[in-house]
């Protein structure tokens, strides 16, 4: 970083003003219509916002919790926070009112900004918990006329009580904002809580900011870049992607108008630089495969050759490599008629650069989006190192590994296998646990990751086999990783989780969600009628679906000399989807496997027992949050499994 370039966001957004002024700085979608505030605006909205929160009182060190959909009142929210001193914790808006209870009170936030009457609602709900909230601002006045207004402020208002006290509080507001080092606090964001409560993980400007210029510069971001801001906003990637890249850049964040709208807004815009996790890849291939299964004959031929020709050209082309003349011509011409289309239909028609990390991606997903010219490629990352850890290089997409250290990234393994990293982006701490930050990072900045991999000495790519802790062993020693083999089921449309067990067991076994939409449009085609997605997930043809899917896993992995032994030999299909309200997954849908494991013992013990089928009842949260419970004898399936490499070689 050089000495002259801005230490914090605020400083940053001030900079933004003066070189971008009249550029687009965000845009919402609210009542059918885009509104856009450029850059000049943006800064005095966050000024304004700033001086109404001296008003109110806010203290330097202060933690301001901020609630609701992306909005762009609340990412001025968090700036204007970072502006007077004060430090900004973004929430889950879809956590239920216990888990935004631990958040509030583990740390002690005075002020609360939430998005609407339901995140108003929620944080009301656990007042006697959350003893430390002092004043609640809201965005979205709907709903709320009637509510005691004592300690509960409209934030327009308080930004038009900022700008009204301009003159008594901006010398007071240039003394917090000169205070703002680099090594100053930025932001706080709780992980996951994978195994346990939620950690707030304490990141500093100098975090944010040399990750986001080092990540910007490596796919070479610029001002004229556009992103969708629709993931969570307590995601540490949505705050590198819409504060931390786009502060550093200059680019322009769209926000939707509802969680229902992304996908016509993600047309709308047509962003250049895009992210979303596997997940949303894999849905939107399965709508593409839904319509065309629906089309006519000769349509479906025509995709199918047009296809055909991409994968082996569109990667080529994209890796710079060389490429025939009459093929180049065909993909141009298809790209007319088909592929361009089809991107423009997707709302990734003008993507210079797209990232998917999270969980694997299937070979086969990832290779169709490269085929049809749009630059996908996987990272690696985490909360505690601002996001990046490793990329992949233009050139060197490949869909077995998470690519190279990011600039600045130091990678090691150790003798376990657990990977760890060293960077500008290193988190400071973990809020009020040092013994998990020193069991986390050591003294000389090194950090585990958690996760078991190796790098290619060839390449210098990262491959990522499994979370370290759950990697274990088979009864017989054999090698026992149940991500990977879940990634592999996951890898099919039509099944949204599994859960894989077998440490210390004979063999391993599986718990199976199926997709509703995949399966149900499925079902309509086959004549095969279904009241609900219990219903679904219990029928026989259903199950032998799923069988061959699982059978053609595990002769994949029948030709891994290591993995051989991770092949699922029995599986039931679960009655209710995996669920984060109960608590069987994380915010970002990732399983908690130890709590699956208590939730449903009774089904992994006929797992093993050599049931053939067992009846449970299940509480479930509604979405009004009430408790019920559901019902269902679910049937146990026997796999297909296939014979090892190594003894089809000594038989032949």
């Amino acid at each position: 970083m050089a000495e002259h370039d801005p230490q914090s966001i605020p400083a940053l957004l001030e900079r933004n003003a003066r070189r971008y002024g009249a550029n687009a700085a965000y845009r919402e979608k609210e009542f059918g219509v885009w509104q856009t505030w450029t850059w000049l605006a943006t800064a005095e909205e966050v000024r304004s916002l700033a001086l109404g929160l001296l008003a109110l009182g806010i203290n330097r060190g202060d933690y301001v919790a901020i609630i609701g959909r992306n909005r762009p009142a609340l990412y001025w929210s968090m700036v204007a926070t970072q502006k007077v001193g004060a430090i900004p914790v973004p929430l889950y808006q879809d956590a239920v009112a216990d888990e935004m209870a631990y958040v509030l009170d583990h740390c002690g936030a005075r002020f609360v900004i939430a998005g609407d009457q339901e995140q108003v609602d929620k944080v009301l709900e656990v007042g006697d918990r959350a003893k430390s909230v002092e004043h609640i601002l809201y965005l979205d006045p709907r709903g709320l006329r009637k509510y005691d207004h004592s300690h509960l402020h409209a934030l327009a208002d308080v930004a038009a009580e900022g700008r009204a006290a301009h003159e008594r509080l901006e010398p007071e507001l240039k003394a917090r904002e000169a205070e703002v080092t680099y090594d100053s606090t930025c932001v706080m964001l709780y992980t996951s809580g994978t195994t346990g409560r939620p950690k707030g993980v304490v990141l500093s400007n100098r975090n944010i900011i040399e990750t986001s210029k080092n990540s910007s510069e490596f796919d070479r971001l610029r001002a004229g870049d556009e992103v969708l801001a629709y993931l969570p906003m307590a995601w540490v990637g949505d705050f590198i992607f819409s504060i931390g890249q786009a502060y550093w850049t200059g680019f322009c964040v769209n926000c939707p108008e509802s969680e229902s709208t992304v996908q016509t807004c993600l047309r709308e815009i047509g962003p250049t630089y895009y992210f979303a996790p596997p997940r949303v890849f894999e849905q939107l291939l399965t709508d593409v495969t839904i319509r065309m299964e629906d089309a006519s004959r000769l349509k479906r031929w025509l995709f199918a050759r047009a296809m055909k020709l991409a994968r082996r050209v569109g990667p080529r082309l994209l890796d710079g490599q060389s490429v025939g003349a009459w093929d180049r011509f065909r993909y141009w011409l298809n790209g007319r008629l088909i592929y361009g289309p089809l991107k423009d239909a997707l709302g990734l028609g003008r993507i210079r650069v797209g990232y998917t990390a999270g969980e694997a991606i299937g070979p086969e997903i990832f290779e169709f989006y490269r085929s049809l010219g749009i630059n996908l490629k996987q990272l690696y990352g985490q909360t505690e190192a601002s996001v990046f850890i490793t990329q992949q290089p233009d050139g060197q997409v490949r869909s077995d590994t998470v690519g190279i250290a990011s600039p600045g990234v130091e990678l090691k393994v150790a003798e376990s296998g657990e990977v760890f990293y060293r960077s500008p982006g290193v988190f400071v701490e973990y809020y009020k646990n040092p013994e998990s930050t020193a069991g986390t990072k050591d003294d000389e900045g090194w950090v585990a990751t958690g996760d078991a991999g190796f790098i290619e000495e060839d390449t210098g790519h990262l491959r990522i086999i499994d979370r370290a802790k759950d990697v274990g062993k088979l009864a017989d020693g054999r090698l026992f990783a149940p991500k990977y083999v879940e990634n592999k089921l996951k890898f099919y449309p039509n099944i949204l989780e599994a859960v894989v067990f077998g440490a210390d067991r004979p063999d391993c076994t599986a718990f199976i969600n199926i997709d509703l939409q995949a399966v149900g449009n499925w079902a309509e085609r086959s004549n095969l009628a279904y009241a609900s997605y219990q219903e679904l997930a219990g029928n026989p043809r259903v199950y032998a679906m799923i069988s061959e899917h699982v059978a053609e896993v595990n002769r994949t992995l029948a030709d891994d000399p290591i993995l051989s032994g991770c092949q699922v030999h029995r599986f039931l299909i679960l009655h209710k989807e995996l669920d984060a309200d109960d608590g069987e997954l994380t915010r970002t849908r990732k399983v908690r496997r130890r709590i699956i494991e208590e939730k449903y013992a009774d089904l992994l013990t006929a797992l093993y027992d050599g049931s053939e089928s067992i009846y449970t009842e299940t509480e479930v949260t509604y979405e009004d949050g009430r408790k019920g419970k559901i019902s269902a004898t679910l049937k146990i399936a026997r796999a297909e499994v296939a014979a090892p490499t190594a003894q089809k070689v000594a038989a032949e």
